[in-house]
Order: structure tokens, then C-alpha cells, then sequence
């Protein structure tokens, strides 16, 4: 009597370990136990970025921020690659890395996005978005400016022309009224200058007319100027140019450029949006198969203020794992995404909720939702630091 060999367990391979990343890791696992699972990224290592906000101010000191994730991937009986994707062989199934080629049956893209820094100058000033050490720069800065007896400083955000959704706008507001609150504590509101300018008479418009007035109206109440309506030219000695030669004095400039695909994705042959981000369809299939893209790194259908955020990303990388199990089990993937922005404007002392979906487009106040956004932060990372408690008291 003969009897049949198991199929091969399915290969699944993602690239990237932000949110998007993680989340897919969790999903996949979850979805179909006995897959073999790799995610490959170039350092074992997460940030938990949302609250990079708090770090200029010292709520945050960066380290309780950064995680290792492989102790995490070991419980999830995930394979860790340490390398960077370089480009994509899809004919033949394979991811191009930096510790060479990986074989997989479906792959998931979360390597996100790159930052737009073509602005003369835009090298030089500070965001903080783009990591703990940049965070930590800002308060090196800002501590400097406290002992110097003040000082002046401007804070901005802008887009990808080429593609207007390509922006994260909504810490620099956060970091405007954290800065506000945080000043007032200290007793030196009245030596320093907050400045906000943008492109736009209306900024942030993603998050609703409604909202964007509400955080005007703030800005006027608590003393901050605004500049708008003025297109950035570059930035020269921290100062801030502007067009028709007009130029804001900046000690300190926050800013937070567009955002832009990576260079790698060049290398894949896959269809490229306008912004170089990999185009996805409503599944966040990508145009090769059995490749999908997750995150900063996908430019994706939808209405016009469909967020790049780590929520977003969390809700993509759910529905992706929901098609690769579907797909490997012969089944139609149907899964999207639904598009929703849920956004905590913290202010240190409190904050206001948008929330936006097809049908709705709220907001509210509460000095409760900045301890929100605090436990929020708690709950995600605590699979991450209880994997590393684990693995320090294993090795000790």
C-alpha cells in the first residue's frame, strides 16, 4: 500500500519590519500554522515610531522605544534574514537581497517608503520622524535653546507633487502643540517663537476641513504664528526660504518632507505609481503574482485621504494574510482593506481623536486621549518586550 507525500508547507516571505511587517508576520502565522515563514530586514530591530513625538520633550527617551524583534519571530517560529531587498525576480520567485536570493510562493513588501529631500538645505534640518537618533537631535537642539535663553522655531510638513498623498503631516502638528505645552511647563513660553508654515491656506486637509480649522484656531489661540499660503523654495543656515525671496528666522526647523518609493523597488519590474511607490490594486496585490505590498511602501486605490500611517498599514497587512491563506487554498482572495484615519493629535497634556472613514469624518477633545495614546503604545509593544524578557532570563 503506497501512500501520497504532504505538499510542500507554503513559503511566505516578507520583506520589511515595520508595522506592516509584524502585523503580517502575526496574521500569517496565525492563518496558516504550518507555513514556513521568513521576514528579512536589515536590522533586528522595531521602532515604535508613533511616539517619536515625545522624545524631543523628554517623555520618551528612545531606548524603551527600540525592540529586537527576533525574540518575538523565535515564538512565532518565523525565520529572520538579516539583509536588505535589493530587487525582485518574480518569473522566478525570488527576492534579491543583500545575503542573496530567497525563494518564496507568496511575498509580502513592507519595506516602506524613502524620504523626498530635494529642497536645497532640506539635508540639513531636522525629522523627527525618520528615527529615535533624529528625535534625540531635536532634543539635543531644543535643550540647547532652553539654556540659551530662547529662540525661534518653525515647523512644516509637505508632499510628493507627484503623488499628494505621499505625506505624514500629523506628527508635526503634534510636535507643534506638544512644544507649546512643554514650553508653557518649563517657563519659557515667552522666550521662544513657534512658527508654523505650509504651501497650503488649508494643511492637513486629509483629516477633514473641519479638523484643519479646529487646529488653526488653536494655533491663533495659544500664540503661534502662521505662515501659509507661501511655496518653500529650500532652507539656508536653518532659516527658511520662501518664494519671492521671503524668509522665516528659524533657530530650530522641524520638517517632515514628502515622501517618495525606494530605490530598490527599480529593480523589481513591478508597476511603479507616480510617486515610484509600488502600485497595488484594492486587494494590495501588486502587478506580479502572488506579491503583495503593504504599507509606506504601496500606492493604493481609494478615496484622497487614505493615510500613509501605521494604522492603515496594520489593516492592509490583516487583509494580506487573509488572501495569501485564501490563494494557497485554492480560494478567490476578496479581501480589502478598509480605509480608515484614526489619528491622535497629542498635545502632552491631552488631545483630539480624528477619525475618518467613507460614512463619517469626527472629531473630539480629551485630556484622556493623550493616556490613550500612551496605552495604545503599551499594547503593541508588549508582545515585543515580553519576548525579550523572556530571551534575557533564557540566556542569563
Amino acid at each position: 500500500m503506497t501512500t501520497s507525500a504532504s505538499p510542500p508547507a507554503p513559503r511566505l516571505l516578507i520583506a520589511g519590519a515595520g508595522f506592516g511587517g509584524l502585523t503580517a508576520a502575526r496574521r500569517l502565522r496565525k492563518l496558516l500554522p504550518g507555513a514556513e515563514i521568513t521576514l528579512v530586514a536589515p536590522q533586528d530591530e522595531f521602532q515604535y515610531l508613533p511616539s517619536l513625538i515625545w522624545i524631543p520633550t523628554g517623555l520618551r527617551q528612545g531606548p524603551e522605544l527600540r525592540h529586537r524583534i527576533t525574540p518575538m519571530l523565535s515564538r512565532l517560529r518565523v525565520r529572520y534574514v538579516q539583509a536588505a531587498a535589493t530587487g525582485l525576480d518574480h518569473a522566478g520567485r525570488l527576492l534579491r537581497t543583500t545575503a542573496g536570493d530567497l525563494p518564496y510562493d507568496a511575498l509580502v513588501i513592507a519595506t516602506g517608503g524613502a524620504w523626498l529631500k530635494s529642497l536645497p538645505g532640506a539635508k540639513g534640518v531636522h525629522g523627527v520622524c525618520e528615527g529615535i537618533d533624529a528625535a534625540l537631535q531635536v532634543r539635543g537642539r531644543l535643550q540647547q535653546l532652553v539654556k540659551d535663553g530662547g529662540g525661534r522655531i518653525a515647523l512644516s510638513f509637505a508632499t510628493n507633487p507627484k503623488e499628494p498623498g505621499a505625506l505624514r503631516g500629523g506628527p508635526v502638528f503634534e510636535m507643534l502643540f506638544g512644544l507649546d505645552t512643554w514650553l508653557r511647563r518649563q517657563g519659557v513660553r515667552d522666550k521662544f517663537e513657534l512658527t508654523f508654515f505650509h504651501a497650503s491656506t488649508m494643511p492637513g486637509q486629509r483629516l477633514g476641513e473641519s479638523a484643519v480649522k479646529m487646529l488653526l484656531a488653536r494655533m491663533q489661540r495659544q500664540g503661534i504664528h502662521t505662515v501659509l499660503g507661501k511655496k518653500l523654495a529650500g532652507f539656508e543656515d536653518q532659516n527658511v526660504q520662501l518664494d519671492a525671496n521671503e524668509t522665516i528666522a528659524s533657530d530650530l526647523t522641524l520638517f517632515i518632507p514628502g515622501m517618495r518609493g525606494q530605490d530598490w523597488f527599480a529593480n523589481t519590474s513591478l508597476e511603479l505609481s507616480a510617486g515610484g511607490f509600488i502600485q497595488a490594486d484594492a486587494l494590495c496585490r501588486t502587478s506580479a503574482p502572488d506579491v503583495y505590498v503593504v504599507g509606506d511602501a504601496g500606492s493604493y486605490p481609494g478615496p484622497d485621504w487614505l493615510p500613509k500611517q501605521a494604522h492603515m498599514a496594520d489593516l492592509q497587512a490583516h487583509a494580506v494574510a487573509r488572501n495569501i491563506a485564501d490563494a494557497l487554498r485554492g480560494r478567490a482572495p476578496n479581501h480589502k482593506p478598509r480605509p480608515e484615519l484614526v489619528c491622535i493629535v497629542d498635545s502632552i497634556d491631552s488631545g483630539v481623536l480624528v477619525w475618518r472613514s467613507r460614512q463619517y469624518n469626527f472629531m473630539f477633545a480629551s485630556r484622556w486621549l493623550h493616556h490613550a495614546k500612551r496605552a495604545f503604545e503599551w499594547y503593541y509593544l508588549r508582545d515585543l518586550r515580553a519576548a525579550e524578557a523572556s530571551a534575557m532570563t533564557a540566556s542569563a
